[in-house]
């Protein structure tokens, strides 16, 4: 039986190595763009595609004047102000526009503002959109715009916009790099790459305040101000859901995975999923990808979302056209329509939600809530103690609220797909000062390890592991008839001898 369980000790290892060595070989290798476009030695390897209609690249003037070509059909900024005003002025009743600053030529930073109370706080969570990050990827600022004047058009009269309107405040900053898209070039008027201009969590970069751009500061200042839920950035060059995290410690390629990683697979597949070929790719397996192992990035504005103002935020590449011709506007605006719509309702159809007050007096506590086993928390807001934590669904989740001079709470849930209200209310500690007491909720989580074995084989390789079990089987079928045979064997040898026949 010994030799038995050797062998099976032997196979199990065996298994869940050869799981993990083929999953990451079915990644595939290194992957290589083919750049085409004129590229500026600042961005080195870290841009995409600029177009993929050529292979070799141009001078920066026929870049230019390429785009100058490519421009017509698109908004200017002074087309694009005045399409905000006039949304603005013909859907008041849901809106309001204000800026977050200016860029470096002084060019304001308009945001649109879509709710049922525009302007006012509620215990609602908040969703934003940034396009044109990048001035040569134009497209998110002609999209963010029509999806602004859709949901006018459509609220009260289609579910969507809404659910979307009436619990969610949606702001939309259709452009973020005026100057550069007005210069025709990825970087602002100082030529500086604005998704490489914030803290990054590895290197001491960007860690200077005056030394950050006029755009960076605006979007950083915003956060400040608003607490958002989740958002994302509008971008060109690929087509694929982009999530954290963007780079790794040692800045070579590899799958680098945030806390939440599971939930940002589930918020970028919503979009992808919702798209109307994204999905499909054959470069991107469903259509999503690991900022790191896509290639690593630094200074990137998602990553600092997540980390600092606990925004889950997605880099969403949605035509491998950095610059599409205009006369394809409308395609592209449906094939993103819905999924732009179900990202955002996603902050209220899918994860966690309730307030947290104290068991005394009733008033809002501005707690905590933790996932056990996920090393990250999300606050509740101060004036409503509202919380908002988004989480993948069907899964088993342990959600603990804290907060200091009060005993912490858990409770045990399964998350479906729908979304799920948790409110706590919570004592106030009568045991030592400081300490935060959990009381137990019972929540059972049951050892995945061994399903995990199979799950992680490429189906390819699945008849091999099931050959492999039937080997063991068959090998502890021998070894235990070998014992039973041993055994009767000695019982024989040591019984009562019999009479000799004669």
């Amino acid at each position: 039986m010994h030799e038995a369980l050797t062998i099976f000790h032997i196979l199990f290892l065996f298994l869940n190595f050869s799981s993990v060595f083929l999953s990451s070989y079915a990644r595939g290798g290194l992957h290589q763009s083919n750049h085409s476009g004129y590229v500026d030695n600042n961005y080195g390897g870290s841009i995409r595609r600029l177009y993929a209609e050529k292979n070799f690249l141009v001078s920066e003037e026929e870049h230019f004047q390429k785009l100058e070509k490519l421009a017509q059909g698109y908004m200017s900024n002074s087309d694009l102000e005045k399409a905000i005003k006039a949304f603005n002025g013909r859907c008041s009743n849901i809106s309001r526009i204000y800026s977050i600053g200016e860029s470096v030529l002084g060019v304001p930073l308009w945001v649109m503002e879509i709710s049922d109370r525009p302007g006012e706080k509620e215990a609602e969570p908040a969703f934003k959109f940034i396009g044109n990050v990048h001035g040569d990827e134009p497209l998110g600022r002609e999209l963010l715009l029509l999806l602004a004047n859709w949901i006018c058009d459509n609220y009260m009269k289609d579910q969507l916009a809404t659910l979307i309107v009436d619990n969610i405040h949606l702001h939309i900053l259709p452009s973020m790099n005026p100057d550069g898209y007005s210069l025709r070039k990825r970087g602002n008027a100082n030529n500086i790459d604005l998704n490489r201009d914030f803290p990054d969590q590895f290197f001491p970069m960007n860690d200077d305040l005056d030394s950050r751009q006029p755009e960076t500061k605006a979007i950083m200042n915003w956060l400040e101000e608003i607490h958002f839920t989740a958002s994302a950035s509008l971008h060109g060059g690929a087509l694929v859901a982009n999530y954290p995290w963007d780079g790794t410690e040692d800045r070579k390629k590899n799958y680098y995975a945030c806390p939440d990683d599971e939930t940002f697979r589930f918020l970028a597949s919503v979009y992808s999923k919702s798209h109307h070929n994204m999905s499909l790719s054959k470069e991107f397996p469903k259509g999503i990808t690991n900022g790191a192992f896509w290639y690593p990035i630094y200074g990137g504005m998602q990553d600092w979302n997540y980390i600092h103002h606990g925004c889950f935020e997605l880099t969403l590449e949605i035509s491998d056209n950095k610059w599409p011709h205009a006369s394809e506007l409308p395609t592209l605006w449906e094939y993103n329509k819905m999924s732009m719509l179900n990202l955002v309702a996603s902050l209220v159809k899918t994860g966690i939600h309730g307030r947290i007050v104290s068991s005394d007096r009733g008033r809002p506590l501005p707690a905590t809530i933790t996932i056990r086993g996920i090393n990250y928390t999300i606050p509740a807001s101060k004036p409503f103690a509202d919380y908002h934590r988004l989480l993948a669904p069907r899964e088993k989740y342990e959600v603990i609220a804290t907060m200091p001079g009060y005993r912490s709470k858990s409770a045990c849930i399964v998350l479906g797909e729908a979304a799920m209200t948790i409110d706590f209310v919570l004592d106030p500690e009568t045991t030592h000062p400081g300490s935060q007491l959990i009381v137990d909720s019972d929540c059972y989580f049951e050892n995945k390890t061994s399903l995990k074995v199979l799950e992680l084989l490429p189906r390819a390789h699945l008849e091999l592991s099931i050959v492999l079990i039937l080997i063991l089987i068959f090998l502890c079928f021998l070894m235990n008839r070998k014992v039973i045979s041993n055994s009767l064997y000695q019982r024989q040898s040591i019984g009562p001898k019999r009479p000799a026949v004669i």
